[in-house]
């Protein structure tokens, strides 16, 4: 396994079975073309997810600067849910309750698996990087791991297998019931920030912003920035899906959300300040509480905001996710159509996205 390929992904525990009935040919779809045509018809509304954290800036932003409710127009209504984990977001996904949402690939490859490649699409990149291994004071190595404690949000989560595959790579060891060479003990992310705080483990393999919070407030320092295990620095953390059923029915609608979308990454990369704020004030009003201004700046400037989903990456993380025993064999051919996107972004004169594995 490439150390420049590292990041792996994997469904949940639960999603193995289902998932192991799909064949074992994953690849990049040559022959895909967008499932809208030319078509513009469009719904009268659009029930869009997406979670109240930073590394789904495209989606905080334009819900609070309505680019999405422009974009749509007087003709079709916005309703926005938020969800708090990938697994209830592709839940009310498959149950109709919403037609589209921000998520993780893990969850994103999940559903695909779990609906035998007929329940998504990924129609958009979002967001790129942000994610690595944080340590206390002492450890400068892997061999420094041997017998240390190690957090990860969620066993078979993203991050949980990008750590399990590269201590892999490594050398050493970790089961999933938290024995081996080193102790990986899946926990939520409030509680890692405080298990860390209070010294009951030795660093955590996290995303943004919580990756920033462990360097900025318990003097954490960085053992492994994931963007420096992938080809230029770029792997695939937040992205864009809609059911297929309403990117058939309403293509109109999907590429009208497809520009909100533009909007917003284009605010970010014109006016990053202001962004950074909007993104900021709509947490504040999900969650109660907006993120300290040094943990927002130094997260923005950890993450990628990108149209482009990075495909490669899923393909390739789907694999290593496979090899570290948390993914059976999943076929990813068609995962992607990002037809209306390229459309849009041919139009602006911005170069076009790939889905290919490679």
């Amino acid at each position: 396994m490439s150390s420049r390929t590292i990041r792996a992904l994997a469904v949940a525990a639960t999603a193995l079975l289902s998932a192991s009935l799909l064949a074992a040919c994953g690849g990049d779809d040559e022959g895909s073309s967008s499932s809208s045509g030319g078509g513009s018809a469009e719904a009268e509304s659009l029930r869009l997810g997406y979670f109240p954290n930073i590394t789904h800036s495209p989606a905080l932003i334009g819900v609070n600067k309505k680019f999405f409710e422009t974009a749509l127009g007087s003709g079709t209504k916005l309703e926005t849910k938020t969800f708090n984990a990938g697994p209830a977001a592709i839940e009310a996904l498959f149950s109709g309750a919403i037609d589209a949402t921000y998520i993780g690939p893990n969850p994103a490859i999940n559903g695909w698996a779990q609906s035998q490649g007929t329940g998504l699409k990924i129609i958009a990149g979002s967001t790129s990087g942000g994610a690595g291994l944080v340590v206390r004071e002492g450890i400068n190595s892997p061999a420094d791991l041997k017998g240390k404690k190690i957090a990860t949000p969620q066993l078979g989560n993203t991050q949980d297998v990008a750590l399990r595959a590269w201590l892999k790579e490594n050398g050493l060891n970790a089961d999933q019931q938290g024995g081996g060479d080193v102790s990986v003990l899946p926990q939520d992310n409030a509680t890692a920030l405080q298990a860390f705080a209070q010294g009951a483990i030795d660093g955590a393999w996290v995303p943004e912003p919580n990756y920033s919070r462990l360097i900025l407030e318990s003097k954490g320092k960085v053992l492994v920035d994931e963007k420096d295990l992938w080809p230029s620095g770029l792997f695939v953390t937040t992205h864009l899906i809609v059911t297929q059923e309403f990117l058939k029915k309403y293509p109109g609608t999907v590429k009208k959300l497809l520009q909100g979308h533009l909007e917003s990454l284009d605010y970010i990369e014109k006016n990053n300040a202001d962004a950074q704020k909007a993104a900021n004030a709509q947490l504040a009003a999900l969650s109660g509480k907006p993120l300290k201004d040094d943990v927002l700046a130094a997260s923005f400037k950890n993450l990628t905001f990108t149209a482009d989903p990075v495909a490669s990456s899923l393909f390739t993380s789907a694999k290593h996710a496979e090899d570290v025993g948390l993914l059976k064999p999943v076929d990813l051919k068609g995962i992607y159509d990002l037809g209306p996107l390229n459309e849009l972004l041919k139009a602006a004169g911005k170069p076009e996205v790939s889905d290919a594995a490679a």
